[in-house]
């Protein structure tokens, strides 16, 4: 299952250095000037989970597999982007791929990085993102009622569903309100994904703040969190600068580092596991000699469906799932003091997974 999360913001606010840094790489090219990454960059990291190495040292897991996230980095937007101004529909056309957005906004004062707006304002820089999302789906759904109405008028029940949905969207567009805040029933949910609406998305604010500032965060930072906080949304503060040297250490110098600074772990574990949940993702693992692996479900996943992550033959024959909590799993030390302790667990097809549970999955070919 590919999750991916867009990296978006205004040019020169530390996008292509922050992916780098969560990458690993210098795929991104990092330059002090707009539009400087022409075509989206995707990078594949790991999710940080203490639990992973636990469950091997236990089993004695020969390998520890971690699950992934997928991050693109998208290039700058700017105002007027709905309209096509700098590369604007080429960047839109790569967000709405996404399943969610990483929006990076500038929390940092430096004269020798120039800001595309003359000046540092986090609040107006997150509207004008914000804007140009909620233009692009205006524009959008304005073209689609026309023919949406016809179809209803015709008798055709998914064109009058779509069609509700779309006014209801249209109703908050036009307030200056994004389309996740649209009120949609649990029924509703697929023909609302299949609107493709920019302004849908959900949210993650990345800070990215001057060095002193990566623990705490700073004045511009407390105001975006304030509005993460009136929307719902979730915000953390990053240092870009500090993670791209710290990207490029060995493991041991890492840590020595990050104590020199104040930190307890790189800002951009915060931001993975924010991205993680913001799409409602849940791990569960899989154990044995040869491996220790995690694998990504959503929440609220049915045992045959997180089974078919693996292989859609676990799906298609599911029989049953062999369950150990993780708490479990570590107080009993190992799937056999499970069963002593009565830990172990048969759970069928209509088995919620709960993050964390061990599983093994019996099937029929």
């Amino acid at each position: 299952m590919g999750f991916k999360c867009g990296i978006v913001g205004l040019p020169n606010v530390g996008k292509s250095t922050l992916f780098n840094a969560l990458t690993q790489t210098a795929a991104a090219q990092a330059a002090n000037y707009p539009f400087c990454t022409i075509e989206p960059n995707v990078g594949d990291v790991a999710v940080p989970d203490h639990r992973l190495e636990q469950l091997a040292r236990i089993a004695g897991s020969k390998e520890i597999i971690p699950t992934r996230l997928t991050f693109v980095d998208i290039a700058g937007l700017v105002r007027g982007a709905s309209k096509g101004e700098g590369l604007g529909n080429q960047f839109l056309a790569n967000i709405r791929e996404c399943d969610a957005i990483a929006h990076v906004v500038r929390c940092f004062e430096d004269g020798d990085i120039t800001h595309v707006e003359g000046e540092v304002d986090p609040i107006r820089d997150v509207e004008t993102i914000e804007t140009e999302l909620m233009l692009a789906d205006l524009d959008s759904l304005e073209k689609r009622v026309v023919n949406l109405e016809k179809k209803a008028r015709g008798g055709d029940k998914e064109s009058k569903e779509q069609l509700d949905l779309v006014n209801r969207c249209l109703v908050l567009l036009r307030e200056g309100r994004p389309a996740r805040m649209a009120e949609v029933a649990a029924d509703e949910r697929k023909i609302f994904a299949q609107l493709g609406l920019l302004s849908s998305k959900p949210v993650l604010y990345v800070c990215n703040v001057e060095e002193s500032s990566a623990d705490q965060g700073n004045e511009f930072s407390q105001k975006v969190f304030a509005r993460a906080k009136e929307e719902g949304a979730v915000a953390v503060v990053v240092s870009a600068k500090i993670e791209s040297e710290i990207a490029v250490m060995a493991a041991d110098d890492q840590k020595d580092f990050l104590e020199a600074v104040g930190l307890e772990e790189p800002g951009l574990n915060r931001v993975i596991r924010a991205g993680y949940g913001l799409l409602h993702l849940i791990t569960y693992f899989t154990v044995g000699p040869k491996e220790a692996r995690a694998w990504t479900i959503e929440k609220g996943t049915r045992a045959p469906a997180a089974a078919g992550v693996i292989h859609s033959d676990f799906e298609k024959g599911f029989i049953r799932a062999e369950t150990i909590g993780y708490d479990d799993y570590v107080a009993s030390n190992g799937e056999s003091g499970a069963r002593e302790a009565g830990k172990f667990r048969l759970e069928g097809k209509e088995y919620l997974v709960a993050d964390g549970d061990v599983l093994h999955f019996r099937f029929a070919n």
